[in-house]
């Protein structure tokens, strides 16, 4: 691409050159030093900037800048980063991105490959291996591992390589993404509440939540169930009945377990210990927000760490237990094959979508951009609740 652009500029200058030089004299030297400095841009600049010919010569312009028709065909490469594939969910990512890399490649206009990093310093280094490459007609779909990774996607947009987010998304470079694709945590709550409600739950209720840790997205799945109550937020395009939504007062009800470092084992200790007071057993709606956490109300209703006396009451009050993430063991709960005396003592189960297969998203995001397509910069997946009624229908992981 940027050889057809020098010589377009070098034929039109000569050109100009020819009939200048019929007209009057002096003016050479001028359009030769032009010249090499519009060629000295041009090689600077990375093929995977998307319109080579309105790149300027400070280089500047960032992927996002250009118009979707100006990408087609920008990027050939498409390097894909995320975690280690390994147990639980952030691990589950590079298992989602090979089926989705297999795909891009068997189609034939992009090669993309998988670059995993165990740490955020790993990550950093590939990045700026990446970079240093000096490769040309190149794309980014990155998972970060966490904040520290923006230096390193800084670097990216510096060398007008087009990069897609996912799962963690950094302010600081936000806006300089091609995409940013996420999951909708305040959603993940909105479901869990709009199913409780669906099954019952009454304003001023004893609802348990149990979080996952102290970051923005426990905070946002705290804010997407009591929105919803409050009739806030909607749900798959509903929201509460009047009749139905909770007051200030209402929302006082709700207990909330700190955090559970989205462990299982932490949650089964914490629930053990719940249930160490026999009055909690009246307790009828717990949301879990992760599937894990969900997890572990199970291990230890299964388990020994609960009076007798005191879990037949809990179950014989029909408890409903929600999680969201597509866990393997809990859709197998959902199926009915696993824990079934449980399960069926529960007036419902729900787990809402919070998927790792979102990353085949960002992928095909950087495919749609490449072949010019218009590609939303925020792009939130909506969630879905999954029962017993329609897990079929839904991956896990």
């Amino acid at each position: 691409m940027e050889v057809k652009v020098m010589k377009k500029k070098l034929v039109s200058m000569l050109m100009a050159l020819a009939v200048v030089a019929t007209c009057t004299t002096g003016c050479g030297g001028s359009g030769g030093s032009d010249s090499g400095a519009a060629a000295e841009s041009s090689t600077e600049v990375s093929s995977t900037e998307v319109s080579s010919t309105e790149v300027s010569s400070d280089g500047e312009d960032s992927a996002q800048e250009n118009a979707p028709e100006e990408a087609a065909g920008a990027g050939k490469h498409i390097y894909v980063l995320t975690a280690p594939e390994d147990h639980g969910w952030t691990g589950s990512v590079a298992k989602f991105a090979k089926e989705k890399i297999e795909e891009v490649n068997g189609a034939g206009t992009y090669e993309a490959e998988l670059i995993t990093s165990a740490t955020a310093a790993e990550q950093i280094t590939n990045i700026e291996d990446i970079i240093s490459r000096g490769e040309s007609d190149i794309a980014v779909v990155i998972q970060p591992i966490d904040d520290t990774v923006q230096s390193a996607i800084q670097g990216l947009v510096d060398a007008n390589i087009p990069y897609v987010a996912f799962d963690r998304i950094i302010d600081g470079v936000a806006s300089s993404a091609v995409a940013n694709v996420k999951g909708d945590n305040e959603g993940i709550g909105m479901g869990a509440a709009a199913y409780y409600v669906s099954l019952g739950m009454k304003p001023g209720d004893k609802v348990y939540v149990y979080q996952g840790d102290t970051s923005s997205v426990t905070t946002l799945r705290d804010q997407g169930f009591t929105k919803y109550l409050t009739g806030e937020a909607e749900f798959a395009g509903s929201k509460i009945d009047d009749s139905l939504k909770w007051s200030e007062a209402d929302l006082a009800s709700i207990t909330y377990s700190g955090a559970m470092n989205w462990s299982r084992s932490d949650t089964k200790t914490s629930f053990e210990s719940l249930m160490g007071d026999k009055s909690n057993a009246e307790i009828k709606w717990f949301y879990a927000e992760d599937d894990e956490l969900a997890m572990g109300i199970f291990e230890a209703l299964n388990g020994g760490g609960i009076d007798d006396a005191t879990k037949e009451a809990f179950l014989a009050n029909q408890p409903a237990i929600s999680g969201c993430g597509g866990l393997e063991e809990f859709y197998a709960i959902l199926r009915g094959e696993s824990y079934a005396d449980i399960a069926g003592s529960c007036c419902g189960l729900v787990s809402v979508t919070y998927s790792p297969s979102m990353i085949q998203t960002a992928i095909q995001d950087m495919v749609d951009y490449l072949d010019g397509k218009e590609v939303t910069q925020d792009h939130v997946i909506a969630c879905e609740n999954v029962t017993a009624e329609n897990v079929s229908e839904y991956p896990s992981f």
